[in-house]
């Protein structure tokens, strides 16, 4: 049996900084109202150019790069989006011809938030069955695309970017690698985080629609509930975590999830305030700049947690 190891982290953030003083001048909102209820203070937003084929590929690369590794040694590549470029063919499937990867194999999946744990998971799934040797996982979103920019309830705190992972497999034996992943979905809360709209309606646009108060309720339960899970299948106890990090939605339900954890504010790692949310690009996104700037270390224990439309959740723990 192989144990999934992680060898390479990257990220893209699109060039446009939008601050929330700049929001402030096409919706009826203000920079206090934004960060006191979110954290946020400031988004990327793509350019035309900076689709999610682009971004991913982008992460991609440097996620190749950090690790050492050449783009012909991935087996296969899993893009976590709601953003996809088109209906088909795949974002995966772009993004393995613009690597210049013509072997193995690609595809998407749909998780809405939760989508770069869930990815995460069905990567470890083709290693430890010794079917991929090594799997790209890139959580990549466009989503400035699908917000209703009249609705100041949701439009201030979505951002655009990519972050990929690069995970290898390893001796079961290795002192690093993925410890376990925990997944979920319960499609009676459909309701109250979706896009409106689908294929062949066009009278009705693609846009983001959320009961905020709803979801604030179902992540704080939700998201314990998962995190405990993994600690109790490992016999781990909040103390040996070395750090958080969290699917970057909302500051409160961060400090809230790193509170329970007995987590000083220096072990979670937060990019809320400069990135908003960006969906399932958020997780790699935070864990690649945890990594670069140095304080993620060989050896350390991370736990990454996430909640989204569907409703789907899950955690997953790892040692780096």
């Amino acid at each position: 049996m192989k144990r999934t190891v992680f060898e390479g982290v990257g990220s893209y953030l699109p060039e446009r900084i939008v601050t929330n003083d700049e929001l402030a001048t096409r919706v009826d909102t203000s920079d206090t109202w934004i960060r006191e209820r979110t954290g946020i203070g400031q988004r990327h937003l793509a350019a035309p150019h900076e689709t999610a084929t682009f971004m991913g590929a982008e992460a991609a690369r440097r996620a190749l790069a950090y690790a050492g590794a050449a783009p012909e040694t991935v087996d296969a590549i899993i893009v976590a989006t709601s953003t996809p470029d088109q209906g088909f063919p795949a974002t995966a499937v772009s993004i393995q011809a613009a690597l210049g990867i013509t072997r193995g194999f690609a595809f998407d999946l749909s998780a809405a938030c939760s989508g770069f744990v869930y990815a995460v998971s069905v990567a470890d799934a083709f290693i430890r069955s010794g079917q991929c040797a090594s799997v790209l996982v890139i959580g990549t979103e466009v989503y400035s695309r699908i917000l209703n920019w009249e609705d100041r309830g949701t439009c201030v705190l979505f951002g655009d970017g990519a972050g990929a992972v690069l995970l290898r497999a390893a001796q079961d034996d290795a002192d690093r690698g993925l410890i376990s992943t925990h997944i979920h979905s319960d499609g009676r809360y459909g309701d109250i985080l979706y896009i409106d709209g689908a294929t062949g309606q066009a009278d009705r646009p693609q846009h983001l629609v959320m009961k905020g108060s709803e979801v604030f309720r179902h992540a704080v339960s939700k998201l314990a509930g998962a995190v405990d899970e993994a600690l109790a299948a490992n016999g781990l106890s909040q103390s040996d975590i070395d750090w958080l990090v969290p699917h970057q939605a909302n500051r409160r339900i961060i400090d809230a999830m790193g509170k329970r954890l007995g987590l000083s504010p220096e072990q979670v790692v937060v990019t809320v305030d400069r990135h908003a949310n960006t969906s399932a690009a958020s997780i790699p996104l935070a864990l690649d700049e945890a990594v670069r700037d140095g304080r993620i270390q060989p050896g350390h224990l991370v736990l990454i947690e996430a909640l989204g439309g569907g409703l789907t959740w899950g955690s997953a723990l790892f040692r780096f």
